[in-house]
């Protein structure tokens, strides 16, 4: 199991209450499905928004299976906790990606740091001496 971040990543759902998050199955237009960009076993961050009412949720997530989305750790969510929401009826968007918490930055005009590197000295080196 790895940590996969991908772009375009996007299907929709209409799973209520806090257990997994079953997904359709089918990619939103010009994206692609979890089960294609983050593959089944990986983990990945994601994002809930329900389309109707003020619920959404911010976290970690492994895919289980070509349809499932397990909601390991959450990291935010609109009642400002770390706790799943009970999501109500409706469609969920459900997609990939990057907290605010997790980037690493310097300012608005240097590149990010990626995590994993800035660990080395080497990244985090290189984007100081831009």
């Amino acid at each position: 199991m790895a940590l996969v971040l991908n772009d375009r990543v996007k299907e929709t759902s209409t799973t209520t209450g806090n257990g997994d998050i079953t997904l359709a199955g089918v990619a939103a237009v010009n994206f692609i499905t979890f089960n294609t960009g983050i593959v089944p076993t990986n983990t990945t961050y994601y994002a809930i928004v329900n389309q109707g009412v003020a619920e959404w949720e911010v976290g970690v997530g492994t895919v289980t299976n070509a349809t499932t989305l397990q909601r390991d750790t959450v990291l935010d969510n609109s009642a400002g906790t770390t706790a799943k929401i009970v999501f109500s009826g409706g469609t969920k968007d459900v997609f990939c990606t990057l907290p605010a918490s997790k980037a690493i930055y310097l300012d608005a005009s240097t590149p990010p740091v990626p995590v994993g590197a800035a660990s080395t000295g080497f990244a985090l080196a290189m984007a100081v001496a831009l």
